[in-house]
């Protein structure tokens, strides 16, 4: 049987054009540029514009990521889309994108892990590829969380921003350098209650009550989360760089959930890795959930900053519990 391995081929990305400052943000709810900046590293958000859907965003980034690759649109085998903010509950996201990219006879589908929705969707793109039955598949992280913002709590409302980040992820050959070596996938659905959109599903259906409450904008339990994703995203790198026989000095970059520049932190100073071997872009963009990660990996690769050969571990925390970690040699 013969064995095959994937490897990320290209990545993209898109964000809204308009941007809303944490200046911006005093003039909404009663905060300051201090108070946000000291206790998440955030500065700006790129917000999306009414008539602007998730598949607006992550339509451009597959695009990017594909025209950046050698991959021809007719060679894309399968569209997996990560996203919790998709431009309907059904059809799904990335069936819309199918449609945009022109492409036919392709299986699609969404992967709901909140903020861990990329790092999900990529090891299932990584097990097709690894089997023999694709190529190429396209993986796509997309949020527009501010749609679902309570922009009353103060608290919250500075978390969030908008935007698309996508990938190429392909079959190695033999002679590439480039592969995905592992992915490690974790969730506990025992703590599920601290990040929740309440209304909306089958729970809590849309009525006059739930509009009236806000109960379909995002609720969180921000301290339980944040020791929480400390704890699971510093265990996670631990976990699959020991897996497979390397220590942290054998890492050349960390790509980590932009969730709160304290997270970051936290879980380089457990790993003992330099925050020069982070990547962190959180000042200019937020949290985008399931963005964060494959934009962060664009723009590093743009910036010259990871090369091809580079040992890489992507990581992630998010709703649902879910956790996870990819290791790859880009």
């Amino acid at each position: 049987m013969n064995k095959y391995y994937a490897k990320f081929t290209a990545f993209g990305s898109a964000t809204p054009k308009k941007i809303l400052n944490n200046f911006d943000l005093e003039k909404i709810v009663e905060t300051s540029d201090e108070w946000i900046r000291s206790r998440t590293g955030m500065f700006e958000r790129h917000i999306a514009s009414e008539d602007e859907a998730a598949s607006d965003l992550a339509y451009p980034a597959a695009k990017m990521a594909i025209e950046s690759s050698p991959v021809k649109y007719r060679e894309i085998d399968m569209i997996i889309v990560a996203t919790i903010s998709g431009d309907h509950a059904f059809p799904s996201t990335s069936c819309l994108v199918q449609r945009k990219l022109g492409l036919k006879n392709i299986p699609a589908m969404d992967v709901s892990a909140g903020c861990t929705g990329f790092i999900y969707a990529v090891d299932l793109a990584r097990q097709y590829i690894e089997n023999g039955n694709y190529k190429n598949i396209l993986v796509i992280g997309v949020e527009i969380l501010t749609k679902i913002t309570n922009w009353k709590d103060r608290n919250t409302c500075v978390l969030f921003g908008d935007g698309a980040g996508a990938a190429v992820i392909s079959r190695a050959e033999p002679s590439d350098i480039s592969k995905i070596i592992d992915a490690k996938l974790w969730a506990d659905g025992s703590q599920s209650e601290f990040l929740v959109q309440p209304a909306g599903g089958s729970r809590m259906p849309a009525s006059q009550k739930t509009i009236d409450e806000n109960l379909h904008t995002l609720y969180m339990e921000g301290n339980k989360v944040y020791k929480l994703a400390v704890r699971a995203m510093s265990s996670a790198v631990d976990e699959i760089i020991r897996g497979n026989n390397l220590t942290a000095n054998d890492v050349d970059w960390i790509i980590p959930h932009q969730a709160n520049l304290r997270i970051i932190e936290g879980v380089a100073d457990k790993l003992k890795v330099p925050m020069s071997k982070v990547i962190v872009n959180i000042e200019k963009y937020a949290n985008m959930s399931s963005a964060t990660v494959p934009v962060a990996f664009d723009e590093a690769v743009r910036a010259k900053k990871i090369r091809r050969g580079d040992i890489t571990v992507m990581v992630a925390f998010g709703a649902g519990m879910t956790w996870g970690s990819v290791l790859a040699r880009y």
